[in-house]
């Protein structure tokens, strides 16, 4: 029997479509409401309900567009539960935002302890920009990594580590696609240098 959805989600798809409206996929002009929609469709691929579901879509309001306004904006509209969800999804809504490892390691800590749901989410967020980094990665090469404040060897520190993270509560379909996927990147990057090694 499919997760049925009502209006709630509708309106979070609406919601979520004007609060990213004039946001970018990173290094592109691919509207964000794609990586919401890819994020929220791997989310109820994967078992999400319709709260799950709707959190997928607004993962990225907090840290993006808003801060904790927004959150209250999304408990207000959508219940805590949703906005229990994106909060934990959410890398950092402060200004400045910390130093990028720093974030990073404070979120894997996280994960640990985050509720499945939360972890289901992040899941899906991180193997579909896996997924978009690795097919960027075959046109681009290493002019990629000047998109990432991480650089090369930190995204990929980063998606190893979100693998472990993940993995620690089971090796789900979905957490196995994300380990994939982030293997495939690992050899495409060894293969371009080592290629480089040859020239």
């Amino acid at each position: 029997m499919p997760t049925p959805l009502s209006r709630r989600f509708e309106a979070a798809l609406v919601f979520a479509t004007r609060l990213h409206a004039k946001q970018t996929r990173k290094g592109t002009r691919i509207p964000y409401v794609s990586h919401l929609l890819g994020v929220a469709s791997l989310a109820l691929e994967h078992g999400a309900d319709e709260d799950t579901a709707i959190a997928a879509l607004l993962h990225d309001a907090v840290e993006d567009q808003g801060g904790k306004p927004t959150l209250a904006r999304i408990r207000r509209r959508f219940g805590a539960r949703v906005a229990e969800i994106v909060e934990g999804c959410t890398d950092d809504d402060t200004v400045p935002k910390p130093e990028w490892r720093v974030r990073k390691e404070r979120y894997l800590r996280h994960l640990d302890i985050a509720p499945a749901d939360v972890r289901l989410v992040s899941a899906c967020d991180k193997l579909h920009n896996a997924r978009a980094i690795l097919a960027d990665y075959r046109v681009l090469g290493e002019a990629l990594w000047k998109r990432f404040k991480g650089g090369r060897d930190g995204t990929l520190w980063n998606y190893h580590s979100l693998v472990q993270a993940f993995s620690r509560h089971g090796m789900t379909p979905l957490v196995a696609e994300l380990a994939r996927v982030v293997a495939e990147l690992d050899q495409l990057v060894a293969a371009r240098a080592g290629a480089l090694e040859e020239k």
